[in-house]
């Protein structure tokens, strides 16, 4: 296996490890999770959670790194147009009737996990940003 197979297996089981805590921790706030790794050919929405009358998008950024002090400095403004964008896809793609949801919100979830074991579990750290605005 060569190094870029490597570090792309390694950065999917990060990817895999820190949504699989950002949705346990969803859960935990009371939330309903819609769905998860919602995709079409114009990418990947991570979360979609209810909270009561609110449609919340969440996005969730994942190191095993010090590249940054927190992962969600990785969202771009650009980033959070596509997931507008998809999130008014996702809506127009959901069964008739339609839900109607008082509120959309986009939040995001950063974990980072330990640089030398990030298959640890008890050292991720989890922060919760709600309402991100461009």
């Amino acid at each position: 296996m060569g190094d870029e197979t490597v570090r792309r297996d390694r950065r999917g089981q990060v990817g895999r490890i820190g949504e699989d805590l950002a949705a346990e921790y969803i859960d935990s706030l009371g939330w309903r999770i819609l769905d998860r790794n919602w995709r079409t050919r114009y990418g990947e929405l991570d979360l979609i959670a209810a909270d009561g009358a609110t449609l919340v998008v969440v996005e969730v950024k994942t190191r095993a790194s010090h590249t940054y002090t927190d992962p969600v400095a990785a969202i771009t403004a650009t980033k959070l147009r596509r997931m507008r964008l998809l999130a008014r896809q996702w809506l127009a793609a959901q069964a008739e009737p339609a839900p109607w949801w008082e509120t959309v919100r986009f939040d995001a979830v950063s974990v980072q996990l330990d640089v030398g074991d990030p298959e640890d579990r008890a050292a991720a750290r989890l922060r919760h940003h709600r309402g991100l605005v461009e």
